[in-house]
């Protein structure tokens, strides 16, 4: 019977927009196999019953991970990270040498340093985060919703577009419905969750030497509030670079489990009642034990593969909830963050993915950001000339084709990229949106700081493909034949031509 509903069970795919293989009157008969069951006097016959509860379960799970999307991706991250690395408040890995493909996460930037750590309030109570100046980061719930400063005029970031304007200093992260005393001398961050995710980034001026960064990274304190100097652990930074570590979103029956784990911990502060009633009908309710059956732990592994398959094919869409996520109507550059809450300053979502005008939480689109990338915050959608970064995606070359490892392509950036601090193109795997990795070179970006060769006109012509054109190996990123990818521009420090978009890069174009 598990393998009938399996293969009935496909056709829950079609109910997030998925189109499955085969022809469309093909799929309209698997619906209407469901829809015209047999009923005998009225009733389901017990054959009708069993099927359509199975599909029940089916289709609860799947929404349930579509659901669930940022917390799956924040999880995923955790138990990769502390696999690896190890858990403790006081454990907080640094990619010292750059982040290379070794680390699978979801579209990492290779060109800063990244450290993240994930601290339970549940055991620790208030959280005490020391940053020195000049560090960037976020701070964020297990939903990746950037926390709230006291007086609500900052949400998550940490340095320049933080409370402490890059000058540093001591961040208290207070659990949910915490109301004991807070002391003097603190940024205050109230958080939605008792776990949390710290994100930081260092900025380097040469790729040839990193150990300023490293140096920056390596003064972060993280401890208690309540715990006394002699009783803190010390920090350890371990070096994640070039180590095997799988962070990606789990898309097995382990990422209910995963659930379940934040569940317990997390209790009535996870989500609204309705959510935790999603999480429920799956069997996952917190203090109780979730021990499915053989046979629905089948229909649940299932349903997080086909759930995980769905994000994907959503995180692929240029257009979403409505919305036409492409940055230029004439071009194929979609942007992450600002477009699928519409241009401009005034969004139609909050960075929570809330409906700010309709009251609800959109799904969809909050599928299509988590199975892509992490981490949201205001600085990083920033709308001010010089803050932030500006992000431009392309799954697409310039005729509306998925990019293809097996092609060749060229792309040309106009004179003078707005970017403040530095500009540089990422390659990302389709399959799961990790750097994509290539025998060629270890990081999968090339930017400013790498002295590309300009072209008489100030344009610059970069170079995508499995093979470098003959005396374009400065202008190169490599590819891996037979893998899709996608890529990414980003412009740290966006200049007013960045913000208003009247700076244009051209399209990813196939070389014949």
């Amino acid at each position: 019977m598990v393998r009938a509903l399996l293969v009935s069970s496909i056709a829950a795919t079609c109910l997030f927009s998925v189109s499955l293989a085969g022809s469309v009157a093909a799929d309209q008969a698997r619906f209407d196999g469901l829809a015209n069951l047999p009923f005998e006097q009225n009733r389901p016959t017990p054959e009708t019953a069993r099927t359509l509860m199975q599909e029940l379960t089916f289709q609860q799970a799947t929404q349930v991970y579509l659901w669930a999307m940022p917390l799956i991706n924040t999880l995923g991250m955790k138990f990769g990270s502390e696999e690896v690395f190890g858990a403790g408040y006081n454990i907080l890995p640094v990619w010292k040498e750059r982040l290379d493909p070794k680390t699978l996460v979801t579209t990492p930037n290779s060109d800063v340093l990244y450290a993240m750590s994930y601290v339970d309030m549940g055991e620790t109570g208030p959280l005490v985060f020391e940053a020195p100046p000049n560090l960037q980061g976020i701070l964020l719930d297990f939903w990746q919703r950037p926390i709230p400063v006291d007086g609500g005029k900052f949400f998550g970031d940490v340095g320049l577009p933080g409370p402490d304007a890059g000058k540093g200093g001591k961040f208290l992260i207070l659990p949910p419905g915490y109301d004991g005393d807070v002391p003097e001398g603190y940024y205050v961050y109230r958080s939605g969750t008792k776990n949390v995710f710290i994100f930081l980034r260092a900025f380097y001026q040469d790729p040839a030497d990193l150990s300023p960064a490293v140096s920056l990274m390596e003064q972060v304190k993280i401890y208690p509030l309540n715990l006394p100097e002699a009783d803190r652990k010390a920090m350890e930074f371990p070096n994640a670079s070039g180590v095997p570590a799988n962070m990606l979103p789990h898309s097995d029956f382990s990422a209910f489990e995963q659930l379940k784990w934040l569940a317990d911990k997390e209790g009535e502060d996870l989500a609204s009642a309705d959510g935790l009633g999603l999480l429920a009908n799956i069997g996952i309710i917190a203090g109780r034990p979730f021990a499915p059956d053989d046979e629905t732990r089948a229909i649940l592994n299932a349903a997080a593969k086909t759930a995980y398959n769905t994000s994907r094919v959503i995180g692929m869409k240029s257009e979403i909830g409505g919305r036409d996520l492409r940055v230029w109507k004439d071009r194929q550059w979609v942007n992450p963050i600002n477009n699928v809450s519409a241009p401009g300053p005034d969004k139609t979502l909050d960075l929570t993915w809330r409906n700010k005008a309709a009251g609800f939480y959109e799904i969809e689109p909050r599928a299509w950001m988590f199975t892509n990338y992490y981490s949201i915050s205001p600085g990083m959608v920033s709308q001010n000339p010089g803050k932030g970064a500006a992000y431009e995606i392309a799954f697409n070359d310039a005729d509306g084709k998925p990019l293809s490892g097996d092609e060749s392509y060229k792309v040309t950036l106009p004179p003078k990229v707005p970017a403040g601090l530095f500009w540089s193109m990422t390659l990302y795997e389709a399959e799961n949106a990790s750097g994509l990795a290539t025998n060629v070179r270890r990081f999968p970006s090339l930017g400013s700081r790498d002295k590309p060769v300009l072209n008489s006109d100030g344009t610059i012509d970069l170079y995508v493909g499995p093979k470098a054109p003959e005396g374009k190996e400065a202008n190169w990123l490599a590819t891996a034949p037979g893998r899709g990818f996608f890529a990414i521009l980003r412009l740290y420090g966006p200049g007013k031509e960045a913000i208003d978009y009247s700076w244009k890069p051209g399209d990813l174009e196939r070389i014949k």
